[in-house]
């Protein structure tokens, strides 16, 4: 199913089904299309799904960070006039979810992470010495996911103009510095907000024992792994992932 873009204010954003709504945060170079299954399987369960475009190349270059993003994620919030949402996010988006949490707690219900950042990035926005090389690009895109099947050739254009245009490569090497500037080690710990960590074993970008880090230092947290899975669970296991966070959603009744 082909979800439009809503355009209000200074938001774009997907919106599918009523009830409890779930705020879903892409990642760095992850397009909203990234959350499809996400987004059919829970907007007729009773939960709004929600995806904002995070303004990761539109910001003022100051104001590329990870704070910043969970300002603006405040905002849309408040924009649509939400008292508490549950806060879905992968790799940045994850982070992003992370720090908005941090900051405003009270707006937070509950939190699913995937291959979030925050804890540990590998060569988040690194290793583009050679981005005019598409085949360099292909292999990077590919890497992100266990099986590279998954990296189409739509990801991996998408990837190569991100990294050949100059103002997006310089935004990427922000947002790549930011993440790891605002680590969350010491924040984790305060924050006992239900958190659901569903992580790829295969996972090369955020290895799997970031997902243990993140379980052994949040309050309240429970793991889950998706076996042959990279850093993009909910693209590329999507049935076990919706399975996982909607077995989690109701045990933990939101």
């Amino acid at each position: 199913m082909a979800h439009s873009l809503k355009k209000e204010s200074k938001y774009s954003y997907i919106e599918a089904g009523e009830g409890t709504p779930i705020i879903v945060l892409h990642g760095l170079m992850g397009g909203l299309s990234n959350f499809d299954s996400v987004t059919d399987f829970f907007s007729i369960k009773g939960y709004k799904i929600l995806i904002p475009e995070l303004p990761i190349y539109s910001m003022s270059l100051l104001k590329t960070n990870v704070k910043s993003f969970a300002k603006y994620l405040h905002d849309f919030i408040e924009f649509k006039g939400y008292k508490e949402v549950i806060l879905l996010g992968n790799s940045l988006g994850g982070h992003i979810g992370l720090y908005h949490t941090k900051m405003f707690p009270e707006s937070v219900k509950a939190l699913i992470i995937t291959g979030s950042s925050g804890l540990y990035e590998s060569a988040m926005g690194g290793g583009y010495t050679k981005r005019s090389d598409y085949e360099v690009i292909k292999k990077k895109a590919e890497d992100v996911f266990y099986d590279p099947a998954v990296a189409t050739k739509e990801i991996v254009d998408e990837v190569y103009e991100t990294v050949n245009d100059r103002n997006k490569l310089i935004k990427t090497l922000a947002i790549a510095k930011s993440a790891i500037r605002h680590n969350m080690a010491k924040d984790l710990p305060n924050m006992n907000i239900p958190t659901c960590i569903i992580w790829g074993k295969n996972d090369t970008v955020t290895p799997p024992d970031v997902a243990e880090e993140f379980n052994d230092l949040l309050p309240d947290s429970d793991l889950y792994w998706i076996d042959k899975c990279g850093h993009a669970a909910m693209m590329e296991h999507p049935d076990e992932f919706n399975t996982i966070m909607d077995t989690w959603l109701q045990k933990r009744d939101f």
